[in-house]
């Protein structure tokens, strides 16, 4: 079995928060239905945290959830205790799925293990600096090149100016 691109999906404001106490914190519509391009018909893993925030397993998706919580058994997603049993689960349900990649979706934690092995970030890159208690890990930006880019102006359903960005990690 080839493996499957591992492909970090993220929004980030300038300042480097994520969220606030566990939830969104902007109204972005089209970034919503970006994330949802970005990981339909593909298995998404996220921590346990973000997979509360969202309240349940998303639809045309395999969602994996990882938990240091060995009692928590979610109904409708597959589980893991450890990344690298997240990571394999995420391949095989991946290559049962026919799908091209494997999707990353956060909490921070999460980004955090998973960013040296990631193949790809696909980011949206909020213009606003809000407060929030979680931040996307530094990384090395010198081991990606930078790819397309999208810039979006502040409108109805986007409270914030934003651009997409994707970022592959060098050979």
């Amino acid at each position: 079995m080839t493996a499957l691109p591992i492909v970090i999906v993220a929004a980030i404001a300038d300042n480097g928060v994520i969220g606030d106490d566990n939830r969104l914190i902007w109204r972005l519509k089209t970034d919503l239905r970006h994330f949802r391009s970005l990981t339909l018909g593909r298995p998404v893993l996220m921590g346990r945290k973000t997979f509360l925030s969202i309240g349940k397993p998303l639809p045309g998706r395999e969602t994996i959830v990882l938990t240091r919580d060995l009692a928590y058994r979610p109904e409708g997603v597959h589980v893991a205790h450890a990344l690298d049993e997240a990571l394999l689960r995420a391949q095989r349900l991946g290559a049962d799925m026919g799908a091209d990649s494997v999707a990353v979706a956060g909490g921070a934690e999460i980004y955090r293990q998973a960013l040296p092995l990631a193949d790809r970030l696909e980011l949206t890159l909020v213009h606003a600096a809000p407060e929030g208690d979680a931040v996307f890990p530094d990384w090395d930006r010198n081991a990606f090149d930078a790819g397309a880019r999208e810039s979006h102006p502040r409108s109805p359903d986007d409270e914030h100016p934003f651009t997409f960005a994707t970022f592959r990690r060098r050979v």
